[in-house]
């Protein structure tokens, strides 16, 4: 394969790593739901994925690993004490791909985000290709609905712009998505803020399916974000599709992302949780 159409598949999958931390996860339900039970990562979790090209040139090659991880923590705030919960989302380039393209890339995502009402307060962001690197931050304001954003380096900038209810970056989206219900044949348009930007995204629920991972035989549903199009967050042709489980547990278990130079493949590989505190 020429160097040229590395550098291009090198960008594409620059791309798909921010995407996959919001294309795992671009599918809420409007409105907020209430909470009669803890949310099904508030005890803390960690979830591991794998991607891979599963047809084109490079088939069978390993591309990244994502990971994703929920601590809770009590702070005080005012008279109170509050849970928030730290997430934390990595995505590095691995396998033969990342030897042959001569790089590696690296999007480094911690957000803190309030429990009840599920919503996010702040987001660090650091994106690392080879020797360069990006620092990115942003801060909400939920009384008077605005977000401070900065890029601390290369190139120091900062704004604010005004958002609408229900906002979430590009990590908190995909837990916000497991405490919402997701109803096949319905759509809905989702807010997501990036880098000082906002992304309207349009998600179908598509269909209930029974699939085989790593958990199993699941009952699973099958939701479409139109991430792809002239109008969209990535003016390319393409296709995604993700399948979250029906149970308690809400686990993106897959997505298969079709661009014109291939599939991607990404399947959950491990889930573990915090080991339960014991009584002296």
């Amino acid at each position: 394969m020429s160097e040229r159409r590395f550098q291009k598949s090198a960008s594409l999958l620059r791309v798909i790593a921010s995407l996959l931390v919001l294309a795992l996860a671009s599918v809420l339900a409007q409105g907020q739901q209430t909470r009669p039970e803890p949310l099904p990562f508030e005890r803390g979790e960690e979830l591991i994925y794998q991607g891979e090209f599963t047809r084109g040139l490079l088939r069978g090659v390993d591309v990244a690993e994502f990971r994703f991880k929920a601590v809770s923590e009590n702070i005080a705030r005012g008279a109170d004490d509050v849970t928030v919960i730290r997430l934390t989302g990595d995505v590095v380039s691995r396998g033969l791909f990342t030897r042959i393209a001569g790089f590696k890339f690296h999007q480094h995502v911690e957000s803190t985000v309030d429990v009840e009402p599920f919503r996010v307060l702040r987001t660090d962001k650091v994106e690392e290709q080879g020797k360069r690197k990006r620092v990115l931050d942003a801060v909400y304001d939920h009384e008077k609905n605005r977000v401070l954003w900065r890029e601390v380096s290369p190139n120091p900038q900062a704004g604010y712009f005004d958002f609408s209810e229900p906002i979430q970056d590009v990590l908190t989206v995909i837990y916000y998505l497991r405490t919402q219900k997701l109803e096949v044949g319905k759509s809905f348009d989702v807010p997501v803020t990036d880098a000082g930007r906002v992304f309207t995204l349009s998600v179908a629920v598509l269909e209930r399916k029974e699939i085989d991972t790593v958990l199993g035989r699941v009952n699973a549903i099958r939701i479409e974000p139109a991430l792809f199009g002239d109008n969209a967050a990535v003016r390319a042709k393409g296709k995604l599709s993700i399948w979250v489980t029906e149970d308690a547990r809400r686990l993106p278990v897959r997505a298969q992302l079709k661009v014109d130079m291939g599939t991607f493949d990404i399947k959950l590989k491990q889930v573990s949780y915090p080991e339960p505190v014991r009584a002296n």
